[in-house]
């Protein structure tokens, strides 16, 4: 498999001012097309930094990939540096000259002589056409080494990469089929996970991979098949899926790029259900769960934020003797708070939440992590203690994940 090792240069990306997301999606494009990305690195705008990484690169992978640095000004030097690290010069390329002339003419503007530099490439370049911007993109071959270089502007260089670039890339290096399949869980650690399917995994064909990507509340398993045929490799794939997915059956939640919320809500409306919710530890974030996707507004019918106790009692009829007996953070107020929402709001279902999500706030008998939940429905009322340790965003995030997941079940 092809490895390639991406760049990004500018001192707005060390500083932090500004997001990287080119990296993230250059790699899962060449991952399409069977490009391994085996490191990612962003250097300053510093000619020293810039030919040290370019020769680092060029010993660990096939395929070095550079965005930034390619503007008009004095700061954006990569141009210069590539014609260092080539031992050549700039030169002007006619199609780049006449392509950045076209760009400012159509905009009724003048072309300057510093942006008729754009124009220019060094002289072993290929030139590769920007049709979104001034600044050319650039393809380079050197022991048995390909470099690209394009703009830091991510639509830019998205326009550049699909437009020209990856099928160039496939082209050139005959890269193999790839063929992912994701399986979607909830409810189980990663290393649980890996215990229970330790002699599938060890079974798995030399050419289907294996790979655990764990988030805050949810794992998420990728089976990747590499081969010749992508029909074979689907069929292989699938089967290997199909082994192993009575013995998880009740941690899945979905497939590919499904999202617990998503799940969820299809859930509802495939039974004509509908939901209310009544949050206080997690401030609104779980009616965001819901609203977040399309078309919630068929079963997602609203809530109440009942932060302090005075909502509870008003709001939602949470006896004041439940809230001075047993305390906000207990199993009764949950009970209360889920059913009375369910009434109040005519739903099939009423989730509440009531915790301490820290960082202050906790006590002995109830320390920061300590959260209830509750769905009610007409039949029953089902509740569920969480002891969680993490952030304060990790525990609301958690909590609400919790709750979709209990919702879920239910729904099934």
């Amino acid at each position: 498999m092809i490895q390639a090792e991406i760049i990004t240069i500018g001192d707005e990306i060390l500083y932090g001012q500004i997001t990287d997301t080119n990296t993230q999606w250059i790699s899962s494009e060449l991952d399409k097309i069977g490009i391994r990305t085996i490191r990612k690195s962003s250097v300053g705008d510093s000619e020293k930094a810039i030919l040290e990484i370019f020769e680092e690169s060029s010993k660990r992978a096939e395929l070095v990939i550079v965005t930034g640095g390619l503007g008009p000004t004095k700061d954006d030097i990569t141009k210069k540096t590539f014609c260092k690290y080539f031992n050549t010069e700039l030169v002007i390329n006619p199609q780049a000259l006449a392509d950045v002339t076209a760009f400012f003419k159509l905009r009724g503007r003048e072309l300057s002589n510093l942006n008729k530099g754009q124009g220019e490439i060094p002289a072993n370049a290929t030139f590769i056409q920007n049709t979104m911007g001034t600044a050319p993109g650039m393809w380079f071959e050197q022991d048995e080494v390909v470099y690209i270089s394009m703009p830091g502007v991510p639509f830019e260089m998205k326009g550049m990469m699909t437009l020209t670039l990856l099928p160039k890339l496939q082209e050139y290096f005959k890269t193999p089929s790839i063929f992912h399949k994701v399986i979607r869980t909830v409810g189980i650690g990663e290393s649980y996970l890996a215990e229970m399917i330790e002699m599938w995994e060890d079974a798995l064909p030399k050419h289907i991979k294996l790979a655990y990507l764990p988030s805050v509340g949810n794992v998420k398993l990728r089976l990747t098949g590499f081969g010749e045929d992508l029909k074979t490799l689907e069929t292989q794939v699938e089967e290997q899926f199909q082994k192993i997915l009575p013995t998880i059956q009740e941690y899945v939640y979905g497939f590919g790029n499904d999202e617990l919320e998503e799940v969820v809500g299809r859930l509802l409306i495939k039974n004509k259900q509908t939901v209310s919710v009544a949050e206080s530890c997690t401030g609104g974030y779980l009616g965001h769960q819901f609203t977040k996707v399309s078309g919630s507004s068929a079963y997602f019918i609203g809530g109440i934020l009942s932060y302090d106790n005075a909502v509870k009692i008003n709001q939602l009829s949470v006896k004041e003797e439940t809230l001075n007996t047993y305390g906000a953070v207990s199993e009764k107020t949950v009970i209360e708070m889920s059913e009375n929402v369910r009434k109040l709001m005519g739903t099939t279902f009423g989730l509440a939440t009531s915790g301490t999500a820290g960082p202050n706030g906790g006590t002995f008998e109830k320390p920061v992590g300590t959260i209830w939940i509750a769905i009610a429905s007409e039949k029953q009322t089902i509740t569920k203690q969480l002891t969680l340790g993490g952030s304060r965003e990790q525990n609301i995030h958690l909590t609400s994940i919790n709750i979709l997941n209990l919702l879920r079940k239910i729904c099934l």
